[in-house]
């Protein structure tokens, strides 16, 4: 009897496992075919808004290639994926494609044949796109000439290259049950909330993710470091949370790229260039709405250690170098000057955490987007060439030590990493 119990058990336990390794597949629901007729001006022009929101441009257009045609190299830390040809070629891209089986991959990241599609593919945050909203982006799509551009095979390691590692990364991370904010309570905080954890996929950058690439679901949006880019992506959940001014002063950053204090520089700046400067003022404030209801992510510093005496000796070399090669523009005391050269008192860029961000704008220059606003932006040269390792970490010390900036000190160690 105890063995027939024993038995019982264990298939009730395999049972469990099996219907939890299968509940992405469980809850897809059959996608209802849809009017594939010819799209009107007004819902390929829609779907052209949605497709830069969605900042599909940036995976899926190769360098020096047609927009929209793919074949762009995305580093993992698992291997190399290529991004997928949108245009409506029909032999290497969506061209024998129905909006129907478009609607699915967006929905459940699964492609034309049934494949799981990696995720690297943000299906996690796609899953949000409502119907109509992939109608008309598939509707843009499909309006642009046809590219011939094959994707090239990805070349990720086992087991990571197997359907059976799909499944698995999807049993563990992918709910396609839509969970809305109860925070998001007004229509600008629920369209917001579409942008950002939908269209805008920020999450995919803004969250920190673990070993396995799945988003960390106790730290959504506390920023961390962008896997593969030598970037970090900086908090979106704010703690304190947004003042009037500081949101009106990140919509002016999101929209515009440049701001009175501040600009988007790195991976976020290209964000800007493709995306955010095309959206309406409206979907700007609703994103930066949203923002403001997330519950807060504290993080604390991880301060470089160093002795009192090596601090001072950096801090008086940082001094020097910052009034030979920064102040001219940047100011004496750190206050810059407003829409040309970013201040760095109070910096947010300046006093994270993490220096990383830094380190990469004194090493190889800070360029804003150029936008509709400013089309000739302000930018920061590189100092990789002519400033020595030791000055880069004493001038960042002292920049991230002074005017009321208390970030800690800047090792050599770190300079080297980037």
């Amino acid at each position: 009897m105890s063995r027939k119990l024993a038995l019982a058990g264990t298939l009730v336990v395999l049972a469990l496992a099996l219907i939890w390794f299968l509940q992405p597949e469980i809850k897809e629901q059959a996608i209802v075919a849809g009017d594939d007729a010819p799209a009107s001006a007004e819902q390929i022009k829609a779907g052209e808004y949605l497709a830069r929101a969605g900042n599909c441009v940036a995976c899926h257009s190769k360098p020096g290639q047609p927009p929209y045609s793919g074949a762009r190299r995305i580093p993992t830390p698992f291997g190399d994926l290529f991004s997928s040809n949108l245009t409506p070629d029909n032999e290497t891209g969506l061209g024998q494609w129905s909006s129907a089986e478009f609607y699915r991959a967006l929905r459940y990241g699964k492609s034309r044949d049934g494949r799981r599609l990696y995720p690297a593919f943000p299906y996690t945050n796609y899953t949000r796109i409502t119907r109509e909203d992939s109608d008309a982006l598939f509707a843009f799509l499909q309006s642009l000439p046809p590219v011939r551009q094959a994707q090239p095979a990805a070349t990720l390691r086992f087991p990571y290259n197997t359907q059976l590692a799909a499944m698995a990364w999807r049993a563990l991370y992918f709910n396609p049950e839509i969970e809305t904010s109860p925070r998001a309570r007004s229509a600008s905080e629920r369209r917001g909330e579409y942008l950002v954890e939908g269209l805008g996929h920020c999450s995919a950058c803004h969250t920190p993710r673990n070993a396995l690439g799945g988003e960390r679901s106790n730290a959504a949006f506390a920023g961390g470091a962008i896997p593969m880019m030598h970037w970090d992506a900086p908090a979106l959940a704010f703690d304190p949370p947004l003042s009037d001014a500081a949101a009106e002063h990140l919509r002016q950053v999101l929209k515009n790229g440049t701001a009175e204090h501040s600009v988007a520089t790195g991976p976020m700046a290209e964000v800007v260039f493709h995306s955010l400067q095309y959206l309406s003022d409206a979907d700007i404030a609703a994103m930066v709405d949203y923002l403001r209801i997330l519950p807060a992510r504290a993080s604390a510093p991880a301060r470089q250690r160093v002795s009192e005496r090596q601090f001072d000796a950096m801090m008086t070399v940082g001094r020097q170098v910052y009034q030979d090669h920064c102040a001219d523009c940047h100011g004496e005391q750190g206050q810059g000057e407003p829409y040309r050269y970013p201040a760095l008192a109070g910096n947010a860029l300046v006093t994270a955490a993490s220096a990383t961000n830094a380190i990469q704008t004194v090493l190889y220059g800070g360029f804003a987007p150029s936008t509709h606003a400013y089309p000739q932006p302000y930018g920061m040269p590189p100092f990789a060439h002519q400033l020595s390792k030791n000055q880069i970490a004493a001038v960042l010390t002292y920049i991230r030590s002074s005017w009321g900036n208390d970030a800690g000190a800047v090792g050599r160690a770190q300079i080297e990493k980037n």
